[in-house]
């Protein structure tokens, strides 16, 4: 039995070696996810996000998307927030979906970054979640300290990402 693989820019992908990378990534997100700070059940902070972030830079949107639904349902399994919600997965969903559109076999520039996080930001943080908070507790859709988050996290999140995902790209990994 012969494996498939895929060659992209000279290079030879292993379904396997992407399986686990895959995988490991998904780790490191469930990791990360149990350091979020919680402010309330309206209000959380992590950095669970770099993960798929690689992901999505390294194999594209269907990988990261798909990745970050695993990762976002075995999360909620470890570390239950109330009750399930699809809303959110779809969240999840979403953003690898955005960071394999905005990253995927193209140059990593700091304007991309911010580009891409901002997008991320408007449509998940901004317009998403607060959708799902009030279908989920009331919660009002216009909420200061939501977007009060969003601006303080948004030049974080930005430069965290553009540092790790620059590095990463300078290294000639044969992932």
């Amino acid at each position: 039995m012969q494996k498939q693989k895929e060659v992209v820019n000279g290079r030879t992908k292993s379904p396997t070696k992407m399986l686990t990378i895959t995988a490991a990534l998904v780790a490191i997100n469930l990791v990360l996810n149990q350091f979020t700070l919680a402010f309330g059940p309206l209000l959380e902070i992590g950095f669970a996000f770099l993960p798929i972030a690689v992901l999505g830079f390294l194999y594209g949107p269907v990988n990261a998307g798909i990745a970050s639904v695993v990762a976002d349902t075995i999360g909620f399994v470890l570390r239950p927030a109330g009750f399930f919600f699809p809303g959110f997965t779809f969240n999840a969903l979403l953003i690898g979906l955005l960071f394999g559109w905005f990253f995927y076999r193209k140059t990593i520039t700091l304007g991309r970054i911010a580009t891409a996080n901002l997008v991320v930001t408007i449509i998940i943080s901004l317009i998403l979640t607060p959708i799902w908070l009030n279908i989920m507790f009331g919660s009002p859709l216009f909420a200061g300290p939501r977007i009060v988050k969003a601006i303080v996290l948004y030049p974080v999140e930005v430069g965290l990402l553009y540092a790790l995902l620059k590095n990463l790209s300078r290294v000639d990994l044969k992932l």
